[in-house]
């Protein structure tokens, strides 16, 4: 669980980054969540887009991508989640007590 001191850091980290995925109408799949774990095992930190034609929830959403991929929901602003998991191998971000 993040504290909100380490939800800051990882915003103020994420806003120069570019979403890398984009959820559509097809939603949450078995490949998209593969593709995000490799994501976050080598960035820690990765922005996702829900599109437009995409009807669930945001939040929603968010949180069962959270879920799904073990990592930590950092935020949802408009259309973008920004997500957290801490990496194994590829250690970048060292986040504050």
């Amino acid at each position: 669980m993040l504290t909100g001191k380490q939800k800051r850091y990882l915003r103020a980290k994420a806003h120069h980054i570019d979403p890398i995925f984009q959820v559509g109408k097809g939603g949450i799949n078995g490949n998209l969540i593969d593709q995000l774990n490799d994501a976050l095992e080598k960035r820690e930190l990765i922005k996702v887009s829900v599109l437009q034609n995409n009807m669930d929830e945001k939040e929603v959403l968010a949180e069962e991508l959270a879920r799904r991929v073990y990592g930590e929901l950092v935020q949802v602003i408009g259309s973008t989640i920004i997500l957290y998991k801490p990496s194994r191998n590829h250690k970048q971000l060292e986040l504050p007590r």
